[in-house]
């Protein structure tokens, strides 16, 4: 190797190392879709994007969607997760109807998290497989809109507490089939234990993880009374998952719960200050036994509960720090 050559090679390579030293954000070729890098949700312009966003009951009141998410976005929100069905427990949410969803969150600058809410609380595989099925049914609306679309790819599947082996094992074949069908988009996880176990994330996460051959596949952790219902244990769950140099969410939290207290403050707080995303369940629509978990009190939002004034007007909340994601500016 001559001199010349040799001094191009270390210049080479000390830019490589400055690079990294410097922490510069990833890119990634094509720019596309939303990419998961360690703890970091990163959108097709390769910029940060953490989640503040809330819950639309779709699956339930189909009728309102033109209504709930307009008055979503209006309120500084910048993401919707959606509740669509499979058909198994509910009427299916057809392709068109996706379709419709996805047009009119790109429309109000919204991602879009949607989920299978069909699995939530049981523990067989083949009601997992189920929503995977649903969700390569729905291939070609996933592949158009990567940029705009992260899969949430089965609502609250494994209900049970447990050393989370089934669920470790369950979600890394559900993750390979739909990447075997050529989906990329984003995935996302639920822990067990109805959303509100992530222990299982803690010691099964990175398995998970490394089995998406994209390594595009984050978590959420529901913070209701178990996961969430105090300060010390909304900490000590988000610490552990990011510990990991895992990407997580929080995908539900309320302000109470059946069996406790929620602290919200804290989910708020320390989702500001660790840049962990979360969701607040729910827009509208709780049935009157849990109707304290609605944020607003008509599908339009011109009158907000006292839940909806905290998570959007609140220390920490929507108003104070949601930002819209790059790719619709």
């Amino acid at each position: 190797m001559n001199k010349k050559i040799f001094r191009y090679c270390i210049g080479f390579l000390t830019c490589i190392a400055l690079l990294f030293s410097l922490n510069i954000k990833p890119t990634y070729a094509g720019s596309y879709r939303f990419q998961v890098n360690g703890t970091t949700l990163y959108d097709g312009n390769g910029n940060e994007f953490i989640m503040r966003g809330a819950n639309y009951p779709h699956a339930w009141f189909s009728s309102e969607y033109k209504t709930a998410i307009p008055a979503i976005a209006k309120k500084g929100f910048n993401c919707v997760r959606i509740v669509v069905s499979n058909g198994t427990r509910w009427t299916k949410t057809s392709y068109q109807e996706l379709q419709q969803l996805i047009s009119l969150c790109k429309q109000n600058s919204l991602v879009a998290i949607l989920e299978v809410h069909d699995t939530t609380g049981l523990d067989d595989t083949y009601s997992l497989d189920q929503a995977v099925n649903y969700w390569i049914e729905m291939k070609t609306l996933l592949q158009q809109n990567e940029n705009y679309v992260i899969v949430n790819i089965a609502n609250e599947w494994y209900g049970t507490w447990d050393d989370g082996t089934s669920w470790k094992n369950g979600y890394i074949s559900a993750i390979q089939k739909l990447r075997n069908a050529n989906i990329s988009n984003t995935l996302m996880v639920d822990c067990a234990g109805w959303g509100q176990y992530p222990k299982v994330i803690f010691d099964h996460g990175n398995s998970v993880l490394q089995a998406d051959p994209l390594k595009n596949t984050m978590f959420s952790i529901h913070m209701y009374e178990y996961a969430g219902g105090d300060s010390n244990t909304v900490k000590y769950n988000m610490e552990q998952v990011l510990n990991k140099n895992l990407c997580l969410t929080i995908g539900e939290f309320g302000g109470y719960h059946s069996n406790g207290d929620v602290d919200e403050d804290e989910i708020m707080r320390s989702g500001n200050s660790k840049k962990v995303g979360w969701i607040a369940w729910s827009w509208k629509g709780n049935n009157s036994d849990l109707n304290y978990l609605d944020l607003a009190y008509d599908w339009a939002g011109n009158s907000l509960t006292q839940f909806g004034n905290r998570v959007i007007y609140g220390t920490d909340g929507v108003q104070q720090t949601s930002k819209t994601c790059s790719v619709f500016q």
